[in-house]
């Protein structure tokens, strides 16, 4: 790991990402100080010398650089992580237009800009005395607002965290409509964006829209695992997997798999001329089930959790076909709707035990109080991931992350 590198290293949090960002930042500062810890311990063994004498060594070699960008920057004998956050102004005017005003510079660095397209809690801005609730566009056209400014300012590359990738489900052409899925990560590109981290892409099509963008798909599996041995027994004989439906199932293929348990399907049929409004009118007709389900403890996973219909819908025909527990989980848990009302109906009428979702979307005690909701922390892999690319480091251990869920069996 460079010594000077991390200098280089800006992250800012555009209004509604900024727990996420702080959870980000904890992670990665702690990650900063185990790794320059040991560093500092092998290099004292190493070279016979103190771990205090190395201390100075690494503090030097740092300030020679920092010292000349901030003259009243003071030295120390001991390790400092970086701050990393970028302080940023943003100013919402009265016509409904944004504005970010970088208040530090960034130029020479690498800048990723975290941002929850999906939060729309109400919202504090510089100029305004009350706060507001922002939609999908809001947020989207404010994100580039603040690439440009990241770019303007001299910031050698522009990387975009988004846990939710807005338009995701628009990927597909039925009709004289946009493909705004791959419209989307376009106009990042144009406006000079390098890459953009997301979960659980909606449709791997997407991936393949770009010249030059990356998109990095992470996948919050061990996340949710490690919360779902918290709820259940793995090793329990009677648990299995199942697909809510088609689309899902290479997903629920992977953590059958993974936790070498039996997989089933449920395939829905559906009418495609009526439009699903909420869980009690969805456009689902009937469903059939490929697998055993009868005193089973069923657990299935899906991307994204909306209004719920369809999963809720799952929930009742499990429990008629004689599942004895049921557990859903999410890695974009929207709860549009209706849908938290509609799950703790749900949940009193014992139609499901508990549902894991991840925090790629900003909930507040509405839903985090729920009993029957549990929630998985992504931030310390955003963190990684984050590190990783910084410094150039192999990103596939994250990405392919089966190796470390057996980790995490094993220790059952």
């Amino acid at each position: 790991m460079s010594i000077v590198k991390p200098a280089t290293l800006g992250i800012i949090a555009c209004p509604g990402a900024e727990k996420f960002t702080g959870d980000v930042l904890r992670h990665l500062r702690r990650q900063y100080i185990k790794k320059y810890n040991k560093l500092a311990s092998d290099l004292s063994s190493k070279y016979e010398m103190s771990v205090e004498e190395v201390w100075k060594m690494m503090n030097l070699t740092e300030d020679l650089h920092l010292l000349a960008e901030d003259p009243k920057r003071r030295p120390v004998d001991r390790y400092r992580p970086p701050k990393f956050k970028l302080p940023v102004r943003f100013t919402r005017f009265a016509n409904g237009e944004f504005k970010a005003e970088l208040l530090s510079s960034v130029k020479g660095m690498n800048v990723f800009i975290i941002q929850d397209v999906e939060n729309h809690y109400p919202l504090g801005f510089y100029n305004l005395k009350d706060k507001v609730s922002l939609s999908v566009n809001d947020h989207v056209v404010m994100l580039f607002t603040t690439i440009d400014a990241a770019l303007e300012a001299g910031a050698e590359s522009v990387t975009l965290v988004l846990p939710t990738y807005p338009y995701s489900r628009q990927h597909k052409k039925k009709g004289r409509e946009a493909l705004t899925a791959r419209w989307f990560g376009q106009m990042c590109e144009k406006s000079g964006a390098n890459r953009i981290i997301t979960v659980d892409i909606h449709s791997k099509e997407i991936e393949n829209s770009f010249s030059k963008l990356i998109l990095e798909n992470l996948h919050g599996s061990y996340q949710i695992i490690r919360k779902l041995k918290e709820v259940v027994d793995l090793s329990d004989p009677d648990l299995v997997v199942v697909s809510p439906d088609t689309g899902a199932v290479d997903r629920n293929k992977f953590y059958a798999g993974n936790l070498k348990k039996p997989l089933a399907l449920l395939y829905k049929e559906r009418d495609y001329s009526r439009v699903s409004q909420d869980a009690a009118n969805s456009n689902i007709t009937n469903m059939h089930l490929l697998g055993d389900v009868q005193d089973k403890i069923v657990f299935m996973a899906d991307d994204m959790l909306g209004t719920g219909g369809t999963l809720i819908k799952a929930m009742q025909e499990l429990k008629k076909l004689g599942a004895r527990k049921i557990i859903a989980a999410a890695s974009l848990p929207f709860f549009t709707g209706t849908a938290i009302e509609d799950f703790d109906k749900a949940y009193q009428d014992g139609l499901f035990y508990r549902i894991i979702g991840t925090n790629a979307v900003y909930h507040e005690g509405d839903l985090l109080d729920k009993e029957w909701y549990v929630s998985a922390d992504i931030t310390d892999l955003h963190a990684r991931i984050i590190s990783r690319l910084h410094h150039g480091r192999s990103l596939s251990p994250l990405l392919e992350n089966s190796r470390i869920i057996q980790k995490l069996l094993r220790r059952e």
